[in-house]
């Protein structure tokens, strides 16, 4: 047990400790010129708490046991997006939480979907042939693996977590060797749809706008809008974007100080507590502030990423590439949609904006990668020689021959 807490990577823990200290100092700021959010920071220092002592509790269980039961996992995932559907709550336009009655807390079943599909995905991508994917019989189940979930938190109108698995799923099916033909075809298709959708969007905009609004996702103009068609948005649609990159903007390389934002602080910008935390940082201190920040989620990334080329076990680092995929697309959603790169969605700043379930999940991904570090090692991936010995020495000839075979062409 002391060898396994020896092996424990404290410079990731020592950076969720600062992340704790800037989400407390960020929410506390961006909360004070909304009265009605008064204790969001306390319970964020709360939440932070327990997160901890979720981390320290979960790297102690193998993970090896999770990819074991990753089927009942995932069928458990599934129910609670079905069950959100018809007792969960709206927020935003967007029907996704399901209330924890006696705790106080919220869970989304869609943020806690995606460690779930990290970990499917991981165990199915391991069982799969290291010399290249197939397209039918390993591309295809995986990718209905993933639009299973895909088109439900769809359903719930929660686009931003819905276009994460897509990431995630990009992300490991690289890692898992997918072919570069493979890679061509997937690109190719999803530029095609991009650029169509796009097009289509702007020259049909009427005709979709009704559309959006008699099936009640009116709210998707305001969010889609401000992004592809800033010009002819109206001013309650791009309200939010155009507050928060005016912000941003006037904070300068040094910013205007901590809780002296004037945009911030006179409640121009909505969310600045959870989803628009950015502006904060952005205009209270400036370049220099969001520079650090990136800094700290690029050593963060670094770690997981020493961390998957130590792992001898071929699930280990598939995992740990689906946790990073889901934390960059995260960070570059959440940054590039206050400054006019990315659509609007309600998509947080991992470790940085308010959000138990969110702080929550992000904390578990980190302890399942720690787990990774521990119990990666005692296995190995190459086959180990086999009790028969009459058959290692045949394989042994096998492998020779074969060998000398190619020497001599």
């Amino acid at each position: 047990m002391i060898n396994k807490w020896k092996r424990i990577d404290w410079s990731i823990v020592i950076i969720l400790l600062f992340f704790m200290g800037l989400s407390i100092c960020l929410i506390h700021s961006g909360i004070a010129a909304w009265p009605k959010f008064k204790g969001s920071d306390t319970r964020m220092l709360f939440y932070y708490i327990l997160g901890f002592f979720v981390f320290f509790g979960i790297l102690l269980v193998d993970y090896r046991i999770l990819i074991k039961y990753h089927m009942y996992i995932f069928a458990g995932g599934i129910l609670l997006l079905v069950s959100v559907l018809f007792i969960g709550s709206e927020v935003n336009g967007a029907k996704g939480w399901i209330k924890i009655p006696g705790v106080g807390l919220n869970l989304q079943p869609a943020e806690l979907f995606k460690l779930i599909l990290i970990l499917t995905l991981g165990a199915l991508l391991a069982k799969k042939s290291k010399l290249g994917l197939s397209f039918w019989r390993d591309i295809v189940p995986l990718g209905l693996v993933t639009m299973i979930p895909f088109g439900m938190v769809m359903a719930q109108n929660d686009i931003g977590n819905a276009l994460s698995y897509l990431v995630i799923l990009l992300g490991m099916l690289w890692v898992g060797n997918i072919k570069y033909s493979h890679t061509l075809i997937i690109l190719v298709i999803f530029t095609a749809t991009f650029y169509g959708g796009v097009k289509a969007y702007i020259n049909y905009h009427d005709d979709i706008a009704t559309a959006l609004e008699k099936t009640g996702k009116a709210h998707w103009l305001k969010r889609i809008d401000p992004w592809l068609m800033p010009e002819t948005a109206s001013s309650d649609a791009s309200y939010h974007t155009r507050n928060a990159k005016l912000a941003i903007a006037s904070g300068g390389m040094f910013g205007k100080g901590y809780m002296k934002g004037s945009m911030v602080q006179s409640a121009l910008v909505p969310y600045t507590y959870s989803d628009s935390i950015i502006v904060v940082v952005g205009e209270e201190f400036g370049f220099i502030g969001v520079s650090v920040l990136i800094l700290l989620y690029f050593i963060l990334i670094y770690r997981l990423i020493l961390i998957a080329l130590e792992c001898r076990d071929r699930a280990g680092p598939l995992i740990i590439t689906g946790i990073v995929a889901m934390f960059l697309y995260q960070i570059f959603e959440n940054i590039g949609m206050f400054i006019g790169l990315m659509p609007l969605t309600g998509i947080t700043l991992p470790f940085i904006s308010y959000g138990g379930t969110s702080l929550i999940i992000n904390m578990v991904s980190l302890a399942l990668v720690m787990s990774i570090r521990l119990y990666g090692q005692d296995v190995d991936d190459i086959p180990l020689p086999s009790a028969n010995k009459k058959l290692d020495q045949t394989l042994l000839k096998s492998l020779m021959s074969r060998w000398s075979g190619q020497t001599e062409q």
